[in-house]
């Protein structure tokens, strides 16, 4: 665990030879409120025999460490992850991360075909090596680190750089490399942007439909408390109350007469039953409303168009041995059928679809090209 000064010097001395290394990231999520990154792990070289990382560490952000420093040393290097958009996005908080030239192990498995696209399955059927997932869910902001959390780690990256290589070899022999990198670039650009919540319907969770529509107003007050509960507690949502029980809650508030509470602590407690009173009390013209979703009726000639790009896909998609949603999937289908201009697709889909190519956004520094 590089966690002083030194011996990130030291790291970033070591990494500074390295043309690609292989990096994954470990957050609080499950545990906190705000969400933090508590772990970077790297690996880079290949051991002789196996072939695996040679060099495998971690790095503690919650030392204080200068990470942008990190990140500056990893500029003009080759970045491997698996599945990079949550990694990106998190890494971005702590400074400027370079996204030049990165590899995402999980694109290259999608775009090559292959039926299991998590690591474990990759790294099963590539080395015969069965991971082990019981530290998925563990704390990774405490320390230290048990020796299986450690190992867990690593193992993230551990054959990232060999199964790098052989994903690209793979890319390039079914000429593919182009629908990669076309497919990496998106991912990589919707990193840059900013999620935003939906204050006004996050309350509306699953099973939150089968509730009258007093019960929806009491749901939203009690959802928007439980979130206030748990920013105060720094703790997840569901560690204050969950979506089960202020389902039960609500249903139950809302038909009137007696109705169990949650055992919490009583502070909590009587924030709730304040909560509980003004939603009962709400009127109903301040009822939360049935969303009207905007749905236009498809014309003849948008069916027709829909069911020929569908069955020309599954067809291309057997030739080519390649899962149909790969190529398009419905949602996109569905847009390119009521405009055929519709910028959901990218070029290497729309010529697999025989349909003309279209303007689209590129970023202005193109990525490398693969390994």
């Amino acid at each position: 665990m590089i966690a002083g000064e030194s011996a990130f010097r030291d790291y970033l001395s070591g990494l500074s030879g390295q043309q690609e290394v292989a990096l994954d990231t470990e957050a609080d999520s499950l545990h906190c409120y705000f969400e933090k990154l508590c772990l970077i792990q790297s690996g880079w070289g290949q051991e002789p025999q196996s072939g695996w990382a040679e060099e495998l560490k971690l790095i503690d952000p919650l030392a204080g460490l200068p990470l942008q420093d990190f990140f500056t040393a990893l500029k003009g290097k080759t970045v491997i992850f698996h599945d990079a958009d949550y990694d990106l996005r998190l890494l971005r908080r702590s400074g400027e991360f370079p996204d030049q030239n990165i590899f995402d192990t999980m694109i290259a498995a999608r775009i090559c075909g292959e039926p299991q696209l998590g690591l474990a399955g990759l790294v099963e059927k590539y080395f015969g090596i069965t991971l082990s997932k019981a530290s998925r869910k563990a704390n990774w902001a405490q320390r230290p680190l048990s020796e299986q959390m450690v190992e867990y780690a690593l193992n993230d990256v551990r054959f990232l750089p060999q199964l790098a290589s052989i994903l690209a070899e793979r890319l390039r022999e079914l000429n593919r490399t182009e629908w990669y990198e076309q497919s990496r670039d998106r991912m990589v650009k919707g990193t840059m942007e900013t999620r935003q919540r939906d204050e006004e319907n996050l309350w509306r969770i699953t099973g939150y439909a089968a509730l009258s529509q007093r019960g929806w107003a009491i749901l939203r007050a009690l959802w928007h408390w439980r979130d206030s509960e748990a920013r105060l507690w720094d703790r997840p949502s569901f560690h204050v109350l969950s979506n089960e029980s202020l389902l039960r809650l609500a249903d139950e508030a809302s038909r009137g007469g007696r109705f169990s509470r949650p055992r919490i602590p009583q502070p909590r407690a009587d924030r709730m039953e304040e909560t509980l009173e003004a939603a009962l009390a709400l009127p109903e013209s301040e009822w939360p409303k049935v969303i009207k979703g905007v749905r236009t009726r498809a014309s003849k000639e948008q069916i027709d168009r829909f069911n020929d790009l569908r069955d020309f896909r599954d067809k291309v998609a057997r030739e080519i041995d390649l899962d149909p949603s790969i190529i398009a999937p419905k949602a996109a289908l569905e847009a390119v059928a009521a405009d055929p201009a519709a910028s959901v697709l990218l070029p290497w889909q729309r010529s697999l679809l025989k349909l003309p190519t279209t303007q689209e956004s590129h970023r202005e520094t193109a990525q490398p090209n693969l390994l």
